[in-house]
């Protein structure tokens, strides 16, 4: 049996379960179906008190009634009875039973009930004068309990009564009451006991009728107000709605997206304010857009026009620099300083055009099959002579091609590896690569100053240096963190960043094996593994998610 009931607890689970879920759902997001159900709840609890009190009330009333009128006609048809048995003298046998069947006739024909028993009072002295009992069903007798039995002896009240349940046939009940009372004969004859059965069926019958039309009256009404709530949710949520609806076309770009008026004073308001403030965000954007417009073409113009004049110092230091024979050692010096400045200048307007691309949202990728191990080995062939690390290179998988940019995964990887040649202070570098089944990655490790928390948050925004008194060694612009944020972005991965001070730091970048993948779980960790004392291979990785930018690729249609 216990087992039974466990799978049938198993089985309405299962069952359940997937139901209730999506009601939680539901019932967290919708608010709605939050109002309709606690609005159905309360009412179907007003409905049933209210139900009950009245079915009670009518009940009681009912019984009420019903058991006065019985008391009255069983006390009026003893009175009869005694009346008749007081008015006469009999004391032999014959007259007695004469006087009985007058006795039962008057009771017939006084009282509304044809259930009648009368017996004589048991614990009196046989008589043979006396007599006999009568009946006229045999549900009184049935019905007559032990208790009834020794209280209409015992007891001072002229009528007793009881609650119980008659036979009406085979194997069917009816509710009722029976009456109890005493009868005196005269002379040894003693007294008899006259029980009257009074059926309350039609009183069921009525109070079964009245319940089953408060029964279908609470449904009507629970349908009438379930379509009332939902009509007035309707109404009061369609302007919330039409607000959401809105929000979220201007959220996706449809600048004219406009709330209408519902002819109400509070929703017309909010609308006007809405679209009031729609109308500014618009021009605020215009001008954002014009702004960014301008400050792109200035980039570009003065990009362009500082070229000009770049080569033309650059082809003067070039001269310098063949001339180093009539030319004096110190002019020699700063003929050197001077080309090697004019090439950071170049790099930092290149990288200036490059910011100003991501930023008016025009960049474009040419995509192809890379062999990501190959690529960080090369990157790293070229820096280790501008290095005083050792750098290492540890492929655990990443060896299959993967559709990307090589010249932007590339400058990311440059410039991961450049960072930590600059602050690694000649501790080794490691760079690692794996892959799984949602995405590749690269992980620089190095073993230098590490930076605090305030740092790490600031690393990627632009022209920012941890320490600004520091000597850049490679000669960087400020943005090359930024520039490889981007270009990871632009691929749909994301670069991430665990450091602590003295200790080292570990920039992770995470790429997607296809567009298809919203989030990804990255095959490396980002805390190192001589941090957490685990295995790579074995350690836990976190779900990266893809990053919303919008892109050019080759072949597409601009927008992502």
């Amino acid at each position: 049996m216990r087992y039974q009931f466990r799978r049938w607890l198993l089985k309405w689970y299962r069952f359940s379960d997937p139901v209730l879920g999506t009601f939680r759902r539901r019932w967290r997001s919708s608010l709605a179906l939050r109002l309709m159900t606690i609005t159905g709840v309360i009412t179907f609890c007003m409905i049933a008190l209210a139900g009950a009190f009245i079915l009670s009330s009518v009940r009681e009333d009912l019984n009420s009634t019903k058991l006065n009128a019985a008391l009255q006609d069983s006390a009026r048809s003893t009175t009869v009875a005694q009346q008749l048995i007081d008015s006469t003298e009999a004391t032999d046998r014959e007259a007695l039973a004469s006087l009985m069947l007058s006795v039962r006739a008057a009771i017939r024909d006084t009282s509304s009930s044809s259930a009648i028993y009368v017996r004589r009072e048991p614990g009196q002295d046989g008589s043979t004068e006396a007599p006999l009992n009568f009946r006229t069903s045999e549900a009184v007798p049935k019905a007559v309990t032990a208790e009834l039995s020794e209280q209409i002896i015992t007891a001072e009240e002229p009528q007793l009564w009881q609650y119980v349940s008659l036979e009406t046939g085979p194997g069917e009940a009816a509710p009722g009451i029976i009456v109890g009372t005493t009868l005196s004969f005269p002379g040894n004859t003693g007294n008899y006991n006259l029980f009257i059965a009074y059926s309350f069926a039609e009183t069921k019958t009525t109070l079964d009728f009245i319940a089953q039309t408060l029964i279908l009256t609470g449904v009507v009404l629970m349908l009438f107000i379930g379509l009332l709530v939902w009509s007035m949710s309707r109404i009061v949520f369609k302007p919330i709605s039409m607000a959401a609806q809105v929000s979220r076309q201007l959220a996706e770009g449809e600048t004219d997206a406009r709330m209408r008026h519902q002819n109400d004073h509070n929703f017309d308001e909010l609308s006007d304010n809405f679209n009031q403030m729609a109308d500014t965000l618009n021009a605020r954007i215009k001008e954002l857009d014009t702004l960014s417009t301008m400050q792109q073409r200035f980039v570009s113009d003065v990009s362009h026009e500082l070229r000009t004049p770049l080569t033309t110092i650059r082809l003067a230091a070039e001269v310098l620099n063949t001339s180093d024979e009539q030319v004096p050692a110190g002019q020699q010096r700063a003929a050197r300083v001077l080309t090697e400045q004019v090439t950071r200048f170049e790099r930092l307007l290149e990288d200036l055009l490059e910011i100003s691309r991501y930023d008016a949202g025009r960049v474009q990728i040419e995509t192809e099959p890379t062999n990501l191990v190959s690529l960080c080995q090369e990157v790293v062939a070229d820096l280790q002579p501008l290095s005083e690390s050792i750098i290492e290179v540890r492929p655990l998988g990443g060896y299959s091609a993967i559709d990307v940019d090589p010249r932007r995964i590339r400058r990311i990887v440059s410039n991961l590896v450049g960072n930590a040649i600059e602050h690694g202070e000649g501790n080794p570098i490691i760079v690692t690569i794996d892959s799984n089944t949602t995405a590749y990655a690269i992980a620089v490790r190095d073993y230098g100053i590490g930076m605090n928390e305030i740092q790490a948050e600031r690393v990627f925004d632009r022209f920012y240096r941890a320490d600004p008194s520091r000597k850049r060694t490679l000669g960087g612009t400020g943005l090359g963190l930024a520039i490889a944020q981007e270009d990871a972005a632009v691929h749909g991965g994301v670069i991430e960043l665990w450091s602590e001070p003295n200790v080292g730091s570990n920039f992770r970048l995470t790429l997607p094996r296809s567009d298809s993948f919203d989030s990804f779980l990255s095959p490396l960790p980002l805390v190192p593994e001589d941090v957490t004392g685990t295995d790579a291979s074995q350690t836990v990785t976190d779900w990266v998610k893809r990053p919303s930018r919008w892109l050019l690729r080759r072949g597409d249609d601009g927008k992502k």
